[in-house]
């Protein structure tokens, strides 16, 4: 399931910094505005210590991780929704990805330039959410003339969505972002199919620099503004956390406990956004490996096939299904089928964050 993450805010802010880290990938992380143009993209695996577990059960060759792709998306400047700095390519990079990452610089470095000339991050937060909501509202303002035009005609879907489309057009006047809209069925398909950018699930990460986050006044505000719209905020150094990506992984632990922390902050980053994607996960295991798949919430057993193999989605009988916390207690697949926790399920089942399934089909 390829679902990706954009890492979004101004210039100069750490996102190519924090993209390496997490991925690895040598993206250009360079002192110069729109020293990304063309977005990198790159993946980081999802840390989640029941792969591990299982794998220590059933001993496979190998272990395959769930991922998170996340796109290294230029800098955005105050304008951009005007074609500023290149603002339309951007912009167009953001509408493709599934969430975003908004990076929000909160270090003090006269070696860095920043783009406004001064570190505040709520100035930063606002440039970015404006130039975002006045995108959309280009957007819904020429959704609402195409679909007055069709409202004419007679066509009562058209008239329909005018409301949905005029509540989603007073949000983005007030400030608010379109996420904060609820919305039920019908309505949901509307906005989704105007791919806004203020509609994407959204996540803060306070780039806090070598000092921390502990007496950080610019991570605290960062915080207070993810606290009032309900968004999460992971504080990360992005520098430092680069350093600990090259680490060998006995070295890494050292230095983790040299300075008070039990695993990076990228970890915390790639689950967040893993969260912040609506992902859960089950594993399979076979002779070959032991996997964790993304999955997400309220998809059925059939559905999940289908991520393993199209073939099994196609053909699927039944799923042979145990949670995690019983293959692991029982000791895997024979202790929990003779413990009676081994079940089986079929087309309707919808598939549990946890579960441990086999999968049958006849093609």
């Amino acid at each position: 399931m390829a679902i990706q993450c954009g890492i979004v805010g101004l210039p100069n802010v750490g996102k190519s910094t924090l993209f390496n880290a997490l991925t690895r990938a040598g993206a250009v992380a360079d002192n110069y505005p729109f020293a990304t143009i063309d977005p990198n993209v790159g993946v980081a695996r999802v840390p989640d210590p029941r792969l591990d577990a299982i794998a220590a059960i059933v001993a496979p060759p190998a272990i395959v991780p769930a991922t998170v792709e996340f796109v290294d998306i230029a800098g955005l400047v105050e304008g951009a929704s005007r074609g500023e700095g290149l603002g339309n390519q951007f912009l167009s990079h953001i509408r493709e990805v599934d969430a975003v990452a908004h990076v929000v610089r909160c270090f003090d470095d006269s070696d860095v330039s920043h783009v406004t000339g001064s570190v505040d991050p709520r100035r930063d937060i606002d440039i970015v959410a404006t130039e975002l909501a006045l995108a959309d509202l280009g957007t819904v303002e020429r959704s609402l003339t195409r679909l007055r035009h069709k409202a004419k005609t007679g066509d009562k879907e058209a008239a329909a969505a005018i409301a949905v489309v005029d509540r989603v057009e007073a949000t983005l006047s007030s400030g608010a972002p379109a996420r904060s809209i609820e919305l039920r069925g019908s309505e949901q398909r509307v906005v989704r199919d105007l791919f806004l950018l203020t509609a994407k699930p959204l996540l803060y990460v306070a780039n806090v620099g070598d000092e921390g986050a502990a007496k950080n006044p610019h991570a605290a505000a960062v915080a207070a503004i993810a606290a009032a719209e309900g968004a999460e905020v992971v504080a990360v150094a992005a520098g430092i956390e680069a350093e600990i990506a090259e680490l060998a992984d006995d070295e890494k632990t050292e230095f983790l406990a040299e300075i008070g922390e039990t695993e990076p902050g990228l970890d915390r980053v790639v689950r967040a956004a893993h969260r912040l994607l609506g992902l859960n996960t089950f594993f399979t295991w076979n002779e070959k490996e032991a996997r964790a798949w993304p999955f997400r919430r309220g998809m059925t057993a059939p559905e999940c096939a289908g991520l393993v193999h199209s073939d099994f989605e196609r053909g699927f009988v039944r799923a042979e299904v145990v949670s995690f916390d019983d293959f692991v207690e029982f000791g895997g697949e024979g202790g929990a089928r003779h413990a009676g926790r081994w079940r089986l399920e079929g087309r309707d089942y919808v598939v549990h964050d946890g579960d441990v399934i086999l999968f049958r089909f006849n093609v």
